[in-house]
């Protein structure tokens, strides 16, 4: 397969590296916004200018978008869907019907297929909490996420006037996911799973009142969250929170039984010690998936719940039922 990258941050450099561990893929190039001079990549792949793309449209099967979901993806998918097949890892959970609906109409309109909000959640979590809600109907369940970065949220600070870098961590609330695990399966709000913690590097003069005030106010970001607001020198961030590490849990308890006397509880738990790293391998798998439903001639937006799971693998039908059943 042969594979474009557009954009080139932290999960972009995560899918190159992705693709380079996989025989089954040639990454063509990186698109970039900025001058293709000033980009160095980690594996040497050739960068392109951005507006350059429309001159691979029949080189590349499939097209990894490496944008923000607070502003760059819900133009970008569309709009790119209508010249080649697309996968994306938009994470903005409740504009996700939103995004499928516009992209699928794109991708329908050009004979493309589209895949988003790929990654680990949405995606990998996604599934878990699919497969365990159908296995145990009679339940209750749950996601945390962290102690880690998380990547949109940061890039969304980011984007606020007067910001020159920022981290944010997402942080569980230990009382509320040991309650969880008891299988009591209490009622928990947003505020009382998780906390936010925002690390800010302003500009010189800024406006630090205001800039504090957008991040607590951001819907679907921050309003919902008890969340603290850290200004840092740049110095500070780069020493202190230059990693990218990232996690969480999926649970689910539910009951069986003629009178439900048989609880159980399902858990599906991820370490990352590199988030975008591991982002990018789940795009790279994903974008295997959607180019094999292509050329079985699949169009339209998907997502994970519609890619079978033998898609994701190199391996044949016949590996995966004697070595992986």
């Amino acid at each position: 397969m042969k594979i474009g990258i557009y954009g080139y941050g932290n999960l972009g450099r995560g899918v190159e590296l992705a693709i380079s561990q996989n025989a089954d893929m040639e990454l063509v190039g990186v698109f970039t916004r900025r001058a293709p001079e000033a980009v160095k990549t980690a594996t040497g792949a050739p960068v392109f200018s951005a507006t350059s793309l429309s001159d691979f449209e029949n080189k590349i099967d499939v097209l990894i978008l490496c944008g923000g979901s607070a502003t760059d993806l819900p133009k970008m998918t569309p709009s790119l869907a209508c010249e080649f097949n697309v996968i994306d890892s938009f994470d903005t959970h409740a504009s996700i019907p939103a995004h499928f609906a516009a992209t699928d109409k794109a991708a329908k309109e050009g004979g493309h297929i589209a895949l988003i909000s790929s990654g680990w959640d949405p995606g990998l979590f996604s599934i878990a909490r699919l497969y365990a809600s159908s296995v145990l109907p009679q339940g209750k369940g749950y996601t945390f996420w962290g102690r880690g970065i998380s990547q949109g949220h940061s890039d969304a600070i980011r984007r606020i006037e007067g910001v020159l870098d920022a981290r944010q961590y997402t942080v569980p609330i230990d009382e509320a996911l040991a309650a969880v695990r008891s299988g009591s399966m209490p009622e928990l709000t947003t505020r009382e799973k998780h906390r936010r913690e925002c690390y800010v590097v302003a500009e010189e003069g800024a406006d630090l009142v205001r800039i504090e005030r957008e991040i607590k106010e951001m819907p679907n970001y921050f309003a919902d969250y008890d969340t603290s607001v850290t200004f840092i020198s740049l110095d500070e961030l780069k020493a202190k929170h230059s990693g990218m590490p990232h996690g969480g849990s999926v649970l689910h308890s539910g009951r069986t039984g003629a009178d439900g006397e048989h609880a159980h509880t399902v858990e599906f738990a991820l370490t990352l010690d590199s988030n975008p790293e591991f982002t990018g391998s789940v795009l790279v798998a994903y974008a295997r998936a959607i180019w094999r439903m292509k050329e079985r001639g699949a169009v339209g937006c998907k997502t994970v719940f519609d890619v079978a799971p033998a898609d994701l693998s190199p391996l044949s039908p016949e590996d995966l039922r004697a070595h992986m059943l």
